[in-house]
């Protein structure tokens, strides 16, 4: 299962603050096993980012695949 979401948003810009150099965005992902959302702090100093993160509700591992420009968040892609 794959879910993209395109997050140009202006309310996600308000949820941003700045760190020194970085420029940190809370975005909010859906986990594709249980469907729990929850959010995760993207560094938009790195534009091209892929991680994995554990659902907070049932544990299980997914990637994340987040596109960024400084400041912004141009997309983020939940993989099984």
């Amino acid at each position: 299962m794959q879910i993209d979401w395109n997050v140009k948003t202006n309310w996600q810009k308000i949820k941003s603050h700045k760190l020194g150099n970085r420029m940190e965005v809370s975005e909010s992902i859906q986990c594709p096993f249980c469907g729990q959302s929850f959010e995760v702090t993207i560094d938009t100093s790195v534009a091209s980012q892929r991680f994995t993160t554990d659902c907070e509700v049932c544990c299980r591992p997914f990637e994340v695949v987040v596109e960024c420009e400084p400041g912004e968040v141009l997309s983020v892609e939940v993989r099984t």
